[in-house]
């Protein structure tokens, strides 16, 4: 039997997030976790303190290059949508690696061959993660 590999991927919008709480720490551990609970091993983690509302992170296309680059490996290890991306070029970006991701604290798990229920509740997420960033976008120009 061949080993399933993951990737983690862990993530905050800001510095000051991550001083409020959110803590990076938290997600790798229940990620970690998760990995031996289903027989998983990491061999890459990708940890990012950056705004996901528009394409273009560092560590994301370091992380898209890593599953280009080793085809064996088609599990990414995330706790939920909004921590992985909040904008919809991402999300097709990692469609195209064919790869499975794993959305640990939703509870599912999305691949090319997921039904479509499960992939219909993912694009509700992903369109309620990308209108909370748009939303703080209009609050933050109310403000101004």
């Amino acid at each position: 039997m061949t080993p399933r590999t993951a990737v983690l991927y862990a993530r905050v919008s800001s510095r000051e997030q991550r001083e409020e709480g959110f803590s990076i720490e938290a997600q790798v551990k229940l990620l970690r976790a998760a990995a031996v609970k289903e027989g998983i091993t990491i061999v890459q983690e990708f940890v990012e303190v950056e705004s996901a509302k528009a394409a273009g992170r560092k560590l994301f296309n370091e992380m898209v290059s890593y599953f280009k680059h080793n085809r064996t490996c088609k599990i990414l290890l995330v706790e939920k949508t909004d921590r992985l991306y909040r904008n919809f070029r991402d999300a097709v970006t990692l469609e195209e690696l064919e790869i499975s991701i794993h959305f640990v604290k939703e509870g599912e798990t999305l691949s090319k061959d997921s039904k479509s229920q499960v992939k219909f509740m993912h694009d509700i997420r992903l369109a309620m993660a990308r209108n909370y960033s748009e939303n703080l976008r209009e609050e933050v120009k109310r403000d101004e």
